[in-house]
């Protein structure tokens, strides 16, 4: 019995260690919105001190956090179940969650403290432990299950895609709180094209469209909150029709192959 139960625990325990993850991070999340810590909060900040960022996004993309959590609820409710206690993918993977979400947290803090460009490395932090969580759970060895697929690689694509796009808005604010601002525009442009690259070949080496949508979410936010910018605005515009066509393409082509 005393072997049974501390099977159980070893295997119950870190699982429960990524459900308090998440948990922790959204409670951090919500609360530095509502009392923020110097004052301001994270929109607070981007729209008074980095109101000349032509990357970040229209305040409405933000809402996306939502749904981000939402998914990672959805992951942490789903690895905890009693059937899915031996998926070591999962496991794997939620480990690398908890550091996303550790450096979430630490973002946070960072960010409201004005400490802008040590946010960038909390940030690469997130960004790196999602890479290794996706990649972990795309290894073939997977279950090909819908619930997988829903519960476990949806969440961390649509989490991952977002964090790409706030890797680029973090670094364009960091080098900005620097005094860097030289040729705004064309280095606007040239990270919405870098970003849309990245969402192609998420579509077509990963075959993975839940990326891709989050990219073209936060291009046709950009587009919109800069639509006086015309360089941009078109650059925009222009990457958010090509993935979405790509976006389509790969989704007509994988349901004809599966009705072959």
């Amino acid at each position: 019995m005393q072997q049974s139960n501390s099977g159980f625990n070893q295997s119950f325990l870190p699982q429960l260690a990524i459900l308090i993850a998440i948990i922790a991070a959204f409670v951090v999340n919500v609360w530095s919105n509502i009392f923020p810590w110097g004052g301001a909060n994270i929109g607070e900040i981007s729209n008074t001190l980095f109101k000349d960022v032509l990357i970040i996004p229209a305040n409405y993309a933000f809402a996306i956090w939502g749904l981000i959590y939402l998914g990672l609820f959805a992951y942490g409710v789903f690895q905890i179940l009693p059937r899915q206690r031996g998926n070591l993918s999962l496991r794997q993977s939620g480990i690398f969650l908890i550091v996303a979400c550790v450096a979430q947290i630490v973002w946070v803090y960072l960010f409201l403290g004005r400490m802008f460009v040590f946010s960038i490395v909390a940030m690469l932090v997130i960004l790196l432990s999602l890479i290794a969580a996706f990649l972990q759970l795309r290894k073939p060895e997977n279950p090909t299950s819908r619930q997988f697929k829903w519960f476990a690689k949806i969440p961390i694509s649509i989490y991952l895609g977002w964090i790409s796009v706030a890797t680029i808005v973090n670094v364009a604010c960091g080098l900005y709180s620097l005094g860097w601002n030289n040729g705004a525009t064309i280095w606007a442009i040239v990270m919405v094209v870098v970003a849309s690259i990245v969402g192609f070949l998420m579509t077509f080496r990963c075959q993975d469209t839940a990326y891709t949508w989050v990219t073209v979410w936060a291009l046709i936010a950009i587009a919109v909150k800069h639509s006086n910018n015309i360089p941009l605005f078109v650059a925009a515009i222009v990457c958010t029709i090509i993935l979405a066509a790509v976006i389509l393409t790969q989704s007509f082509q994988r349901t004809v192959g599966d009705s072959v």
